[in-house]
């Protein structure tokens, strides 16, 4: 298979027209928030999406620290059934 060049010089192109990504800061690091409590089901649902997965890194904008605590604490929630593990 050929690689057209003329067609990889038109997607270059169509890069440079968007507007780069704002990058996302950590919630609890802008916040101040020293630990994350698994009690605090507010902010654990926030975080949870519909089907019951914990949010990724990439898409909440959370540091690699406050993820680890927050999975941890998601964790905790759902051993003791305050947060379910699956929604159907």
């Amino acid at each position: 298979m050929r690689i057209n060049k003329t067609r990889t010089k038109r997607v270059d192109k169509k890069k440079n027209m968007f507007m780069p990504m704002r990058r996302k800061v950590c919630r609890f690091c802008a916040d101040k928030i020293k630990a994350i409590d698994y009690k605090d089901l507010k902010t654990l649902e926030s975080f949870v999406k519909e089907r019951g997965r914990i949010v990724s890194r990439r898409s909440s904008g959370n540091c690699a620290k406050h993820q680890r605590e927050l999975t941890r604490a998601v964790k905790q929630a759902r051993f003791i059934a305050l947060v379910p593990y699956v929604r159907i």
